[in-house]
């Protein structure tokens, strides 16, 4: 097999190496051709890359391997490791969300479009920790900037709030006066409950 000159002007494990970061960073299946594409050599080539990284995989004392699918590729980890990567993910997810992070949420989604600075007035502390939180998981998103000096960013929820909370939409919200009635209560409870 012929070699490009692009493929010739670095070494393998140079290759090797880069189609790993792309894949550990991406977390999703590469296509061929966009190595291809993003590396400057032939699919051949980009065969040869996979295949070294593969064996490199392979005969070393590693998690990860190389999956091949159809004309993708991805870094996954190997089989043995599958119940704790498992068990990792699943307690991920089902971590619950602060009473902070609610209070925020609740805002988002009965206020949205809203900026940052909206929902640190309405709770009167600062939120950056949280919203980070809710983008993480996906409950809101941006949406596009305010029309007003330093046009900060404005936020919504997204379907995924929907489908966690099982809305099928924002009209499925329970009303603003029932949700302060709950909020109220569960003041009237906590101060009730507290020990004098």
């Amino acid at each position: 097999m012929e070699y490009s000159l692009k493929f010739l002007s670095r070494d393998l494990t140079y290759w090797v190496n880069a189609m790993e970061a792309i894949l550990f960073a991406g977390g999703e299946p590469v296509s061929r051709e966009r190595f291809t594409q993003l590396f400057e050599i032939t699919k051949a080539e980009v065969g040869v890359v996979a295949d070294e990284l593969d064996a490199r995989l392979r005969g070393k004392d590693t998690s990860f391997q190389l999956v091949r699918l159809a004309e993708d590729l991805q870094l996954c980890s190997k089989e043995e490791y599958g119940d704790i990567v498992q068990k990792f993910l699943e307690v991920k997810r089902s971590a619950p969300l602060s009473k902070a992070a609610l209070e925020a949420l609740s805002v988002v989604a009965y206020k949205q479009p809203v900026t940052k600075t909206y929902i640190e007035q309405v709770r009167g502390v600062d939120c950056s920790g949280i919203m980070a939180t809710l983008i993480q998981r996906q409950l809101i998103e941006e949406c596009g900037r305010l029309e007003a000096p330093g046009r900060p960013i404005l936020y919504r929820t997204t379907p995924d709030f929907l489908r966690c909370f099982g809305l099928e939409s924002l009209d499925d919200l329970p009303g603003e006066t029932s949700v302060q009635m709950n909020l109220d209560e569960a003041a009237d409870d906590e101060v009730t409950s507290d020990p004098v």
